[in-house]
């Protein structure tokens, strides 16, 4: 038996991970793996940009939609639906291809693997090839991927996931979306808005159920104007009646349309890769990593939605750059110069109609951590550019601990809100206290931002 080929660095996965593997790593020999086409990873290719992309086409149909409320009529003629994926995959599958074509032919160090990565023991991988490779140090950066419950997965009914939902032929008359979360609420509004009827299938009371109740409860009720929005269901099994295909709800009612999208969530690829020979500790799928990025395994450390609850593309940025720092401490027990990970402010987005951003705690997480704390809802209809905006429906909610003035979490549904919600996460980023964001700087009239001043100042600290 011949002996294994060894790497200084084995990376596996190429979103994230990719990035690991710079100048300042061009003298190790490296393996780097991606199984998928195409190369990338999830936010490049079947995620946050072009998802956003195809948001931002559905922004202006919906502008155009609305236009009637500003004294100015106008219509939809036509969505060239063919031109959308064009536009959005022309602009994507050559920055997927360069990145192979890089990796391939621009990076003598790198030696590419176009396979599944399996651990067969401490270090040591199966290639998928028909080699066998070890390394002093592995990064698993192998993402995640969509959930299919067994009611649709054993089916035998066709559906989609936001792998391919946004490479379909052409735009669904009706698409009927199973699931209840940001992925759903995004997908409702990217269809809806081009003019597909949309029935969401929600097995519990609201949709995005995880965020603060007060965001949750504002989109449900809007939700019910857009679409077709079926709520605490439980269980729904896909069915396929003719050309048509959707789902049967626990009372017997059928939602059919000609497309079904499933968007309950994602899991960690971590129970696909061998973890348990490699030594590598599991929990619920998702590889056990410390504040370091360090797994249960000697040299094996790991990143992003393989093992980080948050599943967002900043966290696993992040953590790439803290893990790719530890990588050249060129040590494992002594932590002294490492970096950690910093988990304390993560926001998050939901690009849907209307916008939604947060970070931080909830209201309910807030009381339940046992802080006493002040609240602050400001509607975007109170600031004048909410009157420019003819807003009746946004908000933003600041939660503070009374005591200190510092913001513990902030909340905001509306126009921009990823964009309005900056100023707060920069503010709990470094401490900065309600009194000192509010007044510590001018607020640009008459802004949007206007709307988080007034927050701030209307907290009781």
């Amino acid at each position: 038996m011949s002996t294994p080929q060894h790497f200084d660095l084995v990376v596996i996965g190429s979103g994230s991970g990719n990035s690991i593997a710079d100048e300042r790593f061009a003298d190790l020999n490296i393996a780097l793996f991606e199984e998928h086409s195409p190369f990338g990873g999830t936010c490049l290719n079947v995620g946050c940009i072009p998802t956003k992309m195809f948001v931002y086409a559905a922004e202006v149909a919906q502008t155009i939609r609305d236009s009637a409320r500003y004294g100015i009529d106008a219509s939809i003629d036509k969505v060239r639906w063919e031109d959308i994926v064009d536009r959005v995959f022309g602009r994507i599958d050559p920055i997927s291809e360069g990145g192979k074509h890089y990796r391939e032919n621009g990076s003598p160090n790198v030696t590419l693997y176009s396979s599944h990565a399996t651990f067969v023991g401490p270090r040591t991988i199966d290639t998928g090839t028909g080699e066998i490779i070890t390394a002093d140090q592995v990064v698993v950066a192998a993402g995640s991927r969509p959930i299919i419950p067994p009611q649709v997965s054993n089916s035998g009914v066709p559906f989609h996931t936001n792998d391919d939902i946004m490479r379909l032929p052409a735009l669904p008359k009706h698409l009927v979306i199973l699931g209840s979360g940001y992925i759903a609420a995004e997908f409702a509004h990217v269809f809806g808005a081009l003019g597909s009827e949309v029935s969401i299938i929600a097995r519990k009371d609201n949709l995005l159920r995880g965020l603060d109740t007060d965001i949750s409860d504002r989109f449900t009720e809007l939700a019910q104007k857009y679409w077709n929005v079926h709520l605490n269901v439980g269980e729904s099994t896909a069915i396929r009646c003719g050309d048509e295909v959707g789902v049967e709800l626990r009372d017997g009612t059928r939602v059919l349309g000609d497309a079904l999208l499933v968007a309950v969530g994602r899991e960690s690829n971590g129970d696909r890769l061998g973890a348990e020979a490699g030594g590598i500790e599991l929990d619920d799928g998702r590889i056990v990593v410390d504040e370091f990025g360090r797994t249960s395994a000697e040299g094996v450390f790991a990143i992003g939605d393989v093992s980080s609850q948050y599943q967002l593309k900043h966290v696993a940025n992040h953590e790439a750059r803290v893990v790719q720092h530890n990588l050249l401490q060129k040590t494992w027990d002594d932590t002294g110069k490492f970096k950690a990970f910093d988990h304390r402010f993560v926001p998050a987005a939901v690009f849907t109609h209307p916008q939604i951003a947060e970070v931080g705690l909830t209201e309910q997480q807030a009381h339940e951590a046992g802080h006493e704390i002040t609240v602050k809802i400001q509607n975007y209809g109170d600031v004048a550019y909410g009157w420019a905006m003819e807003d009746r429906e946004g908000f933003v909610k600041i939660i503070a601990e009374k005591k200190t003035g510092l913001i513990l979490g902030a909340h905001v549904i509306g126009d921009h809100a990823p964009t309005v919600i900056q100023p707060l996460i920069q503010a709990m980023s470094f401490g900065l206290t309600a009194p000192e964001m509010a007044r510590g700087q001018y607020w640009i009239h008459p802004g949007l931002p206007e709307v988080v001043e007034n927050a701030l100042l209307g907290l009781d600290v």
